[in-house]
């Protein structure tokens, strides 16, 4: 059996438990010598303790009968795989170790390299004051919502830097259904189900900052003043559905709720406009939508575009009076049938309103950090600018898995950035861009 680095933390890297299995990644140990039968391996190569990931689901600990030679390069091991349930130690060990030969191209592609920059360089990088623009961590989503307890937030964010995310609950969720490998409306909704569905996801939202100790901002003082030693969390909703052509309810939300950030449409055509992934039925953006629109420049509202088609975001850009938000996506310009990624087109159109554009590290685009940092961010930056691109991973929300699964991973991810970008444009890139809309739509 082949494991890859994003299975580890899935159910197939559990299940593989006593089996023999084959993985490749490179090897890290402090012992001077080129050969030990004991060492952690990752998926990216470092050169030093301070390299490793500080997550117990990024590293696997590899016990070998014979002393192996590490070399410089990446490692095809086989052995048995064990799952470890202990808290306090790495949760994956490889026993019985030994080198597969002969790497292929699509082995070492899967494990390419990462700078190793020193420890001080990726903590300047990582300061403390990072944002996620869109994420449903800590179990909040019905995808995960009921199956155990809620997961913890804020270790991870204090670990890795991050001072707030945009915790999103997910409006059109009953009536949504997988059919011919894509998401799409099952059904049309019941009346007041969405608004039903949603109200008790924003409870349970506000349940979950309660029982973490993360304060929820309300305000762009509360943004500016927010650090990683004590995260917080922006209400958000993916997909305005709840309003159900309802305006008073967005009201209700930014009182009641403390809705600061709305994402328009998500995997239903709804009373707003259309969606990338379905056909058009609206042309667009609704009369409704920019009526939305408009309400939330006046209250106090991130208005997020994500999902919506280039006609949508258009006619935004036109109705809007503050920036625009795509919180999740990334850059293609040979796009395929229902893609979530955008042309470059797309991209300046969210910049000319002086907006953000959040990156996801969804593995089959990016199968690394590094990849992640270059393809994504910085190809986004080279169209969009150095001003309009921030971080959206979509965490807990990617049903294929994350590159960056974990908040605590972030310094690998400014790491990698650091070697395109200075201290100043990667601190804009991980949270200064999305803090400077937050503050001009919040006022």
């Amino acid at each position: 059996m082949r494991l890859s680095w994003q299975d580890l933390g899935k159910p197939r890297a559990d299940k593989a438990d006593g089996k023999p299995v084959e993985i490749t990644g490179f090897p890290l140990t402090s012992l001077p010598s080129g050969r030990t039968g004991h060492f952690l391996m990752m998926a990216e190569p470092g050169c030093c303790q301070g390299c490793v990931p500080n997550n117990p689901l990024a590293v696997v600990e590899v016990f070998a009968d014979r002393p192996l030679e590490r070399g410089r390069g990446a490692l095809r091991l086989s052995g048995t795989w064990r799952v470890s349930f202990d808290g306090e130690g790495w949760r994956y060990q490889l026993h019985g170790a030994s080198v597969k030969p002969g790497m292929t191209r699509r082995a070492l592609m899967a494990a390419s390299p990462l700078f190793c920059l020193p420890v001080p360089a990726m903590a300047q990088a990582a300061d403390g004051t990072a944002v996620d623009v869109h994420s449903h961590a800590g179990n909040i989503i019905q995808m995960s919502f009921g199956r155990g307890q809620a997961l913890d937030i804020a270790s991870p964010m204090s670990r890795g830097g991050v001072s707030a995310i945009c915790l999103a609950v997910v409006s059109d969720s009953p009536i949504i259904t997988t059919s011919g490998g894509r998401l799409r409306p099952g059904r049309d909704p019941r009346p007041g189900e969405l608004y039903s569905f949603s109200q008790s996801s924003f409870s349970a939202l506000h349940k979950l900052a309660r029982d973490q100790d993360l304060p929820i901002i309300r305000t762009a003082a509360e943004l500016r003043a927010a650090r990683s030693s004590r995260p917080s969390v922006i209400v958000s909703s993916e997909g305005a559905d709840f309003l159900e052509g309802r305006i008073e309810r967005l009201d209700e939300a930014h009182q009641r709720w403390a809705l600061r950030h709305l994402q328009l449409t998500h995997y239903r055509p709804n009373e707003l406009g259309d969606i990338q992934t379905e056909p058009s039925i609206h042309g667009g953006l609704t009369a409704f939508g920019a009526e939305v629109i408009r309400r939330c420049n006046q209250m106090g509202i991130v208005v997020d575009v994500a999902h919506g088609p280039y006609e949508l975001v258009k006619k935004a850009a036109a109705a809007t009076s503050k920036p625009l938000v795509l919180s999740h996506t990334s850059l293609s310009d040979r796009q395929t049938p229902w893609t979530r990624q955008i042309t470059s087109n797309h991209a300046r159109a969210i910049a000319a309103t002086g907006g953000v554009i959040g990156i996801w590290p969804i593995p089959a685009y990016f199968p690394n950090i590094v990849s992640y940092a270059m393809d994504g961010f910085a190809r986004m930056v080279d169209v969009a600018g150095i001003d309009h691109v921030g971080l959206g991973t979509d965490q807990m929300g990617l049903p294929g898995g994350s590159t960056m699964p974990s908040y605590a991973d972030l310094p690998q991810l400014a790491a990698a950035l650091r070697t395109r970008f200075n201290a100043d444009e990667t601190a804009k890139l991980l949270g200064g861009n999305y803090r400077r809309v937050f503050e001009v739509s919040i006022g």
